[in-house]
Order: C-alpha cells, then sequence, then structure tokens
C-alpha cells in the first residue's frame, strides 16, 4: 500500500504544462490519444482558478474581472500524459443569445466527439444554491453521457459549519445521484485539489498498468 501511494504521488508531481491546442465555433477538434478531463462551469464561478491551482500556475489559464473571458475550448497538455479541457463558461448576460447558442453547439460538439473524455466536472459555487443554467448545463452532460463530477468552489467563501449544508443543498438543487461526488474547493487555500487529482489518477491508472504489461 505505501508503495502504491509512492506511485501516485510521483504521478501527482506536475513538470510540463502547456496551453496545447485552443479550439473557437469554427475550429476542428484535435483527435487526442491521451485521457482528457474537462472543466465546465457558469462564468465567474472560478474555473480559471481553478485550473490554475490544478496545474501549479499562477496564471496560465487566464482569470479575469470580467465574466465570460474564456471562448473557446482550451486543452492544456499536462506531461505529456493527459489534458485538462476548459470549456467556455455559461451564463453571462452580457453575450448576445446567437453568441450563446454557438458555444452551446461547440461544447456539444466536444462532448459528443471526442474520444477520449474521461470524465467532465461541473463548478458550481458552494454559496448558492444551483441556478437554473447550472441545473440545465448538468442535465446536458448528463444527457450526452457523463456523470458530472461537482466541484464546489469558492468554499473559503463560507463558514465551516455551513458546509455539509451547501453540499446537500447543491445534491438537492441538481437532483443528484445519492452516490454523486461533491468536492468542496479554495482556489485560496488549495483545499479539494489533493482529492481531485486523486480521481484523474486513479482513471489513469489502467491504462499505466497495461503500458507496463
Amino acid at each position: 500500500m505505501q508503495g502504491a501511494q509512492r506511485i501516485q504521488e510521483k504521478r501527482m508531481v506536475i513538470k510540463n504544462v502547456a496551453l496545447e491546442t485552443v479550439c473557437g465555433v469554427t475550429s476542428v477538434l484535435p483527435a487526442n490519444t491521451k485521457m482528457e478531463v474537462a472543466f465546465a462551469g457558469k462564468s465567474n464561478v472560478g474555473k480559471s482558478s481553478l485550473i490554475n491551482a490544478l496545474m501549479n500556475r499562477k496564471s496560465l489559464a487566464r482569470t479575469s474581472a470580467q465574466p465570460g473571458k474564456t471562448q473557446t475550448i482550451n486543452f492544456y497538455n499536462i506531461n505529456d500524459a493527459m489534458y485538462l479541457v476548459d470549456l467556455p463558461g455559461y451564463g453571462y448576460a452580457k453575450v448576445s443569445q446567437s453568441e450563446k447558442e454557438k458555444w452551446g453547439k461547440l461544447i456539444e460538439r466536444y462532448l459528443q466527439k471526442s474520444q477520449m473524455l474521461k470524465a467532465v466536472f461541473l463548478l458550481i459555487d458552494i454559496r448558492h444554491d444551483p441556478s437554473a443554467n447550472d441545473k440545465m448545463m448538468y442535465d446536458w452532460i448528463v444527457y450526452n453521457g457523463y456523470d458530472p463530477i461537482i466541484i464546489a468552489t469558492k468554499l473559503d467563501k463560507i463558514k465551516r459549519s455551513q458546509l455539509q449544508k451547501q453540499v446537500k443543498a447543491i445534491k438537492t438543487g441538481l437532483n443528484m445521484k445519492s452516490d454523486g461526488i461533491v468536492i468542496p474547493f479554495s482556489a485560496e487555500t488549495k483545499q479539494g485539489r489533493e482529492e481531485i487529482w486523486n480521481l484523474i489518477d486513479s482513471w489513469m491508472e489502467p491504462e499505466q498498468q497495461s503500458d507496463k504489461e
């Protein structure tokens, strides 16, 4: 068991990170051959901050005071072993409806066509009940064949005593299964980062074992 833990810790060391591919609404999606995990979330939910924290980088994923900055699908190559995929933010009021529909089609095209997408993480602000847009996105991800893993962001903005109540509100609001996963996360303290990476590592493990065989 200790040996397995050492191997896992070794895998979590991030040596190389690169923004490899950026896809707009008219782009051809890349035919990647390594595992992908995607991140979706409402604008201003802290998606760029989360991705930067996962990659141990301060500003590779651009954060902005102006919500809705991510208008493309961004593929981050991690250690030449896998991809973190940043999907466009949704629910941004100042973007036209036609623009939102284009982003929606781009995300749908990715969810339906990616051969290497292992899981979709959906970010929800832990301080609030899921919005109508959050519910729609959750159901849409399910419809496209994935069981979303919820990352409840901005954990440092609530009291510890509120945690279980807010997690329950998210599960109820999204009508999640009883075994659905919610990971509370703080970009400030990095709480939740290790839990997210442990999940990603567990998905990579079978591939690595088959490589050894």
